[in-house]
């Protein structure tokens, strides 16, 4: 489960860069560049989530440990 919170949070960042040279900032908010600031965002709503998913599995193991 490690490893696969890793590469997808490798994928969201990858994902991200990419969308971030596709931003016009002369008008970030029309066509294509619109289009790319919506997948920024939704790239760190993933990135967030695997690291509450990540911080959440530690939290079980060392409540597992305790019992």
């Amino acid at each position: 489960m490690k490893y696969l919170t890793i590469i997808i949070s490798i994928i969201a960042l990858g994902l991200m860069i990419f969308n971030f040279t596709k931003v016009d900032f002369n008008a970030p908010f029309k066509d294509e560049s619109l289009i790319a600031l919506i997948t920024i965002v939704a790239s760190l709503c993933v990135i967030l989530m695997m690291l509450i998913l990540r911080v959440s599995k530690r939290i079980e193991q060392k409540i597992k440990e305790r019992n």
